[in-house]
């Protein structure tokens, strides 16, 4: 089933001239990455091939060789036609920019992701993994399956890619071939440690506000077992701020001790009626339970979801949805199996044998 897929993403791209690449909303680093390696991988098989993404909402991936080139999605209309569109790390339109849809709907597509929540519905093929640590090792694989090869700036944004969503190889969906691929990466002059200083070991001002605004939020609840933050419209404003700058905020509630589930609330300021939820777990609860309920989706570990209505709503909303997780959980566990007695008033029943004696 993968080799044929292999084989019609291979024909839709042989029969394609100009590619059209997008990735979610707010791209993360293997959003980001993916879509940089994939423009570049294309057009060095002799195809024009174009990434598109909002310039102002990279974030510390945006530093990436490659970056520069992106379609502004501003500018997307004004761009010739494409004939082919591929999709990584997303489902579907509604979780892309807007500005993609309206030039991308109708094309031949290719959907590249890893989310145990897409449905394999969307696009005419479909190279979705759920065991892939992300979209940059299918990505890699599927590379390495056309004989692509690699250089500095592609194995850059992989790197970058595969090294966020596994949070440097730490969660759990570091495989043995997620390894792999990140050592074959490594193989092309990939400046490591110069991508964990800007990614992990230094902060923009703006982030470091949203850090202190974000934690004047915590609260924390059901025993510590529960901790969520907060970043509404005026927080970002006040700092001049984007999500890009609140990427790993996420991580403040899930840094409590004891925290099971780490929930962050925010509100980008150009969205008036929406907020939206970021979901981290521990133990056994799955996140994409939680944002399901509301539309969203991801990974066991990790989903995100968007919630109509105001920050106090929304609150209310995911509090009650994972108060009715941590209680069907519980009425599980407390299931006491029944205990038959014998009806001794019966003429058939007999009394129980004593044990023998050793």
């Amino acid at each position: 089933m993968i080799r044929d897929n292999y084989i019609q993403s291979a024909k839709l791209i042989a029969s394609a001239k100009r590619i059209l690449i997008s990735g979610h909303l707010s791209p993360d680093g293997d959003s980001l990455g993916s879509m940089i390696a994939m423009a570049k991988l294309l057009t060095n098989a002799g195809k024009e091939a174009f990434a598109t993404a909002d310039h102002n909402a990279l974030g510390k991936p945006g530093f990436l060789d490659g970056a520069e080139k992106l379609i502004h999605t501003r500018k997307l209309r004004r761009q010739k036609k494409f004939d082919l569109f591929i999709a990584v790390d997303c489902s579907g339109f509604d979780r892309m920019p807007p500005e993609v849809m309206p030039v991308a709907e109708g094309l031949p597509t290719i959907c590249i992701d890893h989310h145990v929540t897409n449905a394999g519905t969307f696009g005419d093929v479909q190279l979705v993994d759920p065991g892939a640590s992300s979209a940059g090792e299918i990505v890699w694989r599927f590379a390495k399956w056309m004989e692509w090869r690699l250089d500095r700036e592609i194995a850059e944004a992989l790197w970058v890619a595969i090294v966020t969503d596994t949070g440097r190889f730490a969660y759990d969906m570091t495989r043995p071939g997620t390894m792999r691929a990140a050592a074959d990466i490594l193989k092309h002059d990939v400046r490591t440690s110069l991508i964990n200083d800007i990614i992990y070991g230094t902060f923009s001002r703006k982030a470091v506000e949203l850090k202190r605004l974000a934690w004047r939020s915590l609260h924390v609840w059901k025993n510590r077992k529960v901790a969520e933050v907060s970043l509404d419209r005026d927080d970002f404003r006040a700092v001049r701020g984007t999500k890009a700058d609140a990427e790993d905020i996420i991580e403040i509630p899930r840094s409590v001790v004891r925290n099971e589930i780490a929930l962050f609330f925010y509100q980008i300021p150009d969205r008036t009626k929406e907020t939206r939820c970021s979901i981290r777990t521990r133990g056994e609860w799955d996140a994409t339970v939680l944002a399901a309920k509301f539309g969203g989706g991801g990974h066991r570990r990790a989903a995100g979801c968007t919630i109509r209505g105001t920050m106090g709503s929304a609150k209310r909303k995911m509090r009650a949805a994972v108060k009715e997780l941590l209680k069907s959980a519980c009425r599980k566990t407390m299931k006491i199996p029944p205990i038959v007695i014998p009806d001794m008033t019966s003429s058939s029943a007999e009394p129980p044998k004593a044990e023998k004696e050793q």
